[in-house]
């Protein structure tokens, strides 16, 4: 596997501005997803689900859950565990509950209103990179799961090589057009694209991981690198 340091020094993404671009895109964010992704953020997911059920929880907490994939996910490959879905944009949270999502919250991901060591396992799809500050989220997700539980963010990631200017091709001039077509909000698709680019991802990521206190870290790429999963253990 290649190792791949963060290009990214920085972040503090604007909350009032990401809360507000998600809620105008809420009604039609499944939806659009699906069609720029062609369904392979369905594929992702599963896999995200798989790997959860092989850790056997009883409580997950589903951060920045939006409309509720990844939860909804959680509650087919875990249906003995309690599901939590939790995000800050109300608007987003509406379409989780119409969707199944049995149980949600609103909260902040960096001020997660619960006490350490709640949840066997913690995760987050496509929401670490839209926080105020990355590190600062992975150590609310290492908080509130118990010693020995586990923590996954699914998100996307930049190819190698000749695909990877194709797929910035596609983020920048590509997807921000098809999205507003979709959704009329163009420019919150331009701010995903740019987030994207700014992330980090490979060893980068895995290195955020480690300051955060996380052990028996992972980095799975998916569909060549455009999507990645992470994984870590709190110490047990």
């Amino acid at each position: 596997m290649e190792s791949e340091k963060s290009e990214a020094p920085g972040q503090d993404q604007d909350a009032g501005f990401v809360r507000g671009a998600f809620a105008k895109i809420a009604d039609r964010y499944v939806l659009t997803n699906h069609v720029l992704s062609a369904g392979t953020d369905i594929l992702w997911r599963k896999k995200g689900g798989r790997l959860v059920r092989d850790w056997e929880p009883k409580k997950i907490l589903d951060v920045a859950t939006g409309t509720g994939d990844l939860a909804l996910e959680m509650q087919k490959a875990c249906p003995e565990a309690e599901v939590t879905g939790s995000d800050f944009c109300e608007e987003m949270l509406v379409h989780a509950k119409r969707r199944g999502v049995r149980e949600t919250l609103v909260a902040d991901g960096l001020a997660l209103p619960f006490e350490d060591g709640s949840f066997d396992v913690a995760t987050v799809a496509f929401g670490l990179r839209n926080m105020g500050s990355w590190d600062g989220g992975l150590k609310e997700l290492h908080r509130v799961v118990r010693p020995g539980g586990h923590v996954l963010v699914l998100d996307f990631s930049l190819p190698r090589g000749v695909f990877r200017k194709l797929y910035a091709f596609y983020l920048n001039k590509v997807l921000p057009k098809m999205a507003g077509v979709l959704t009329g909000e163009r420019e919150a698709y331009e701010y995903l694209a740019g987030s994207i680019e700014r992330f980090p991802s490979g060893e980068g990521m895995l290195d955020r991981f480690r300051a955060a206190g996380f052990e028996e870290v992972a980095w799975i790429p998916l569909s060549g690198g455009i999507a990645s999963i992470y994984t870590g253990q709190v110490a047990g």
